[in-house]
């Protein structure tokens, strides 16, 4: 594949790296500057996109105007969530976005949905999510913990919602947010009750899981039409 970086941080050099290492080729970077004018659509077969909360839209709709397929995991643009997926399918685009890319995450969710499900019948745990990230981290909560927490609420009856940094109550579960050093990214869901605590986590040790998935989700998206997700990745997925 011929493909275009959008963002070119730390992640946006990992996906560099990774991509030539499955013989991929990089065909244009963009960065900071945000200039798109140099890039001719024909030579690019996707954009994989790794940038800020404030560039991530006219990012995608400059994609959108060249016809360009887009694999995003920028995250905390999720108030534009819905108006992205209707242009998606309005202009017939290709998009697929991830809060988290990483593989070990997906598992790392299903196995939070898991639990929930079996936390229902105990009324004395009370639930939390908490992340920690680096200190250059824009969004708080992280995307990923904003979809651990969704996804634990939608599988678990004790509670209605979540709000960040609170103590827990009867019915509004607690995110908390840690910012420190050069963490890559640490999440944890715990169970809290008198007598015990039962906690899952997931640590990411580098950026190499997130830029494989986000790769893999590159692979998987050519060809193909409409708005995707993890789920469709994973379940489509060859290593």
């Amino acid at each position: 594949m011929n493909i275009l970086l959008i963002g070119y941080g730390k992640m946006g050099r990992q996906v560099e790296m990774t991509a030539q290492q499955r013989g991929h080729r990089i065909a244009g970077i963009i960065d900071i500057d945000g200039d798109f004018s140099k890039i001719n659509p024909r030579e690019i077969d996707v954009a994989i996109e790794f940038t800020q909360p404030s560039a991530a839209i006219s990012n995608f709709d400059e994609c959108f105007k060249r016809n360009i397929p887009i694999v995003s995991g920028t995250t905390g643009w999720y108030e534009s969530l819905e108006s992205i997926k209707q242009k998606v399918e309005t202009e017939n685009q290709s998009f697929l976005y991830s809060s988290n890319f990483a593989i070990g995450v997906y598992l790392f969710r299903q196995l939070n949905i898991y639990l929930a499900k079996l936390m229902n019948k105990y009324n004395n745990y009370t639930p939390s999510v908490t992340e920690i990230h680096h200190i250059h981290k824009k969004d708080t909560p992280s995307g990923t913990a904003i979809t651990l927490a969704n996804d634990l609420l939608a599988n678990y009856n004790n509670m209605t919602s979540w709000q960040k940094d609170i103590a827990g109550n009867d019915k509004i579960m607690p995110v908390n947010s840690v910012r420190k050093g050069e963490e890559f990214g640490t999440h944890i869901i715990a169970y809290d009750s008198e007598c015990d605590v039962i906690e899952i986590k997931h640590k990411a040790l580098n950026r190499k899981g997130l830029a494989l998935g986000a790769v893999l989700g590159a692979e998987f998206l050519q060809n193909k039409k409409g708005f995707f997700s993890m789920e469709d990745l994973m379940n489509n997925i060859k290593q």
